[in-house]
């Protein structure tokens, strides 16, 4: 399995699929990635030549990539609750932050059905003692 920015990718599958393992890298970042290291889009992972595999880890350490990225998100994510933006109380009271509806959606950020509903009279005063 070669190994490019510390992430082994697969070795059956072709160079310009295989490089999507990695996060940050995706199909539009790839093409500029093989223009960039002159490698064929077609090869496969387990047939790059440690010549070619180098060239790549040159061209990928132009992007933010792996922990890099997930660290410049999470500070992203920061600063909009630390300046008290809309869509940093979203992510706060997790909530869907650009601007999904919630009435009947939004199953995965809001979690299991809570039945919420009204008391008969009596039953809220016995409740209340």
């Amino acid at each position: 399995m070669p190994r490019i920015a510390g992430i082994d990718i697969p070795d059956n599958k072709r160079t310009e699929i295989a490089l999507t393992y990695i996060f940050g890298i995706g199909r539009s970042n790839v093409e500029d990635i093989l223009k960039q290291a002159k490698v064929n889009p077609d090869t496969r992972a387990k047939d790059l030549t440690a010549d070619e595999l180098n060239r790549l880890q040159r061209a990928i350490e132009q992007y933010p990539i792996e922990g890099v990225l997930r660290q410049k998100i999470r500070d992203n994510i920061q600063n909009l609750k630390r300046i008290g933006s809309y869509r940093g109380m979203r992510h706060t009271a997790n909530l869907p932050s650009r601007g999904q509806r919630t009435r009947v959606n939004a199953r995965t950020r809001r979690g299991k059905r809570r039945t919420v509903g009204a008391m008969k009279k009596d039953d809220a005063v016995k409740k209340a003692a």
